[in-house]
């Protein structure tokens, strides 16, 4: 496949990384538009933050939220993994519960639990009080993006965001949950609304992926951390149209859009459906396997098991190789994790991974 940079729209500003070519060529960006660079990009989800001493050190006497609305710390944090462990590309340090903060929700992140909400989201009146996500409210983002993009120089900026099951499933559980019962309960119980919930976060959704994008972010990710508690009938019926609906707004932006779930190897050719680029893979199944669902059609992302991020680097070397083989049989790859990085994992042993993978000519795998 012969790489040709992409006309972009002319939505995006003729300062943005993608428009002035300092990210247009770069490896990770090739990958996801479908060509396969000489080496395979890297980059890790959770990547910044969590295992760096650097990141515990500045952190000390700050609330996580508070850290995500503040341009500086957010951009620092988003470029400390590039710094050392020279990843193929950054993503924007922030949480999937930020904008729900920005409307006016009050939740707050609490240490060993996660976020968690002062009142949840139960019936229809509920769902309809929720206020639109404005675009004053987004300036934390777009600052913080802005001020991150203005470093990295030709290293991409990925944004992010919470996709609207996993974003509704926080707002009716009112905090983490194992298997979200109250959230499928709802979904079938009172379409009216589930409709006006999912709507609503389907909304904050794209527009705070469509304000990363254009402060200067050159991919976008969507993350549905809780989709895979969903058969596929219910993810079609209850659940696709939303995600759609969310990526609508970064559409016409010419950006890449990669689409991740947790527990998701079924759900895979419905989750590309809804109009994403690439299909980020979890450690469950093998990414030739997910290739194979997927009929061939879409770059990969994924999957390195993070348990074996603790595991002898002879344990660990063999795995990465065997997943940038299967890797292999897809149009292209970026190597990832099956999901994040623990906090208990050495960082040292994730700059290893990207040296290994960057000194693998992807010309030489041999998929078999």
């Amino acid at each position: 496949m012969t790489f040709q940079q992409p006309a972009h729209s002319v939505k995006l500003p003729v300062q943005h990384p993608l428009v002035d070519g300092r990210t247009a060529s770069a490896p990770l960006i090739r990958a996801y538009r479908g060509d396969r660079p000489g080496v395979t990009p890297v980059w890790f989800m959770r990547q910044a933050g969590r295992s760096l001493p650097e990141y515990r050190e500045l952190r000390v006497g700050t609330q996580m939220l508070d850290v995500c609305l503040d341009p500086a710390l957010s951009s620092e944090i988003t470029l400390q993994p590039v710094r050392r462990h020279g990843v193929d590309a950054a993503i924007f340090f922030s949480d999937i519960v930020v904008p729900l903060k920005l409307a006016g929700i009050d939740v707050d992140i609490v240490p060993g639990r996660g976020p968690v909400l002062a009142r949840p989201i139960r019936t229809l009146a509920d769902a309809q009080a929720l206020t639109p996500l404005s675009p004053e409210a987004l300036q934390p983002i777009t600052d913080g993006v802005a001020l991150t993009v203005s470093q990295l120089g030709t290293t991409p900026l990925i944004g992010f965001a919470g996709a609207p099951f996993t974003l509704a499933a926080y707002l009716v559980e009112g905090g983490p949950s194992k298997d979200h019962l109250r959230a499928r309960a709802l979904m079938h119980s009172d379409p009216e609304t589930w409709a006006a919930l999912l709507g609503w976060a389907a909304d904050a959704s794209g527009a705070f992926l469509r304000a990363q994008v254009l402060a200067g972010a050159s991919a976008v990710q969507l993350f549905d951390s809780w989709v895979g508690s969903l058969s596929v009938p219910d993810y079609e019926e209850h659940v696709a149209g939303y995600s759609a609906r969310a990526l609508t707004p970064v559409r016409d932006l010419g950006v890449s859009i990669v689409h991740f779930g947790v527990g998701t190897g079924e759900l895979l050719p419905s989750m590309l459906a809804i109009g994403a680029d690439v299909m980020g893979v979890d450690d469950r199944i093998t990414l030739a396997e997910a290739n194979r669902r997927l009929g061939g059609v879409a770059p990969l992302q994924g999957n390195i098991n993070p348990a074996l991020l603790t595991a002898p680097w002879s344990v660990l070397e063999k795995h990465v190789r065997e997943v940038l083989a299967s890797g292999s049989e897809a149009p292209a790859h970026v190597l990832n994790l099956g999901h994040g990085v623990p906090p208990e994992t050495d960082p040292t042993v994730l700059t290893r991974i990207v040296e290994l993978a960057h000194s693998v000519d992807t010309h030489g795998i041999n998929p078999g």
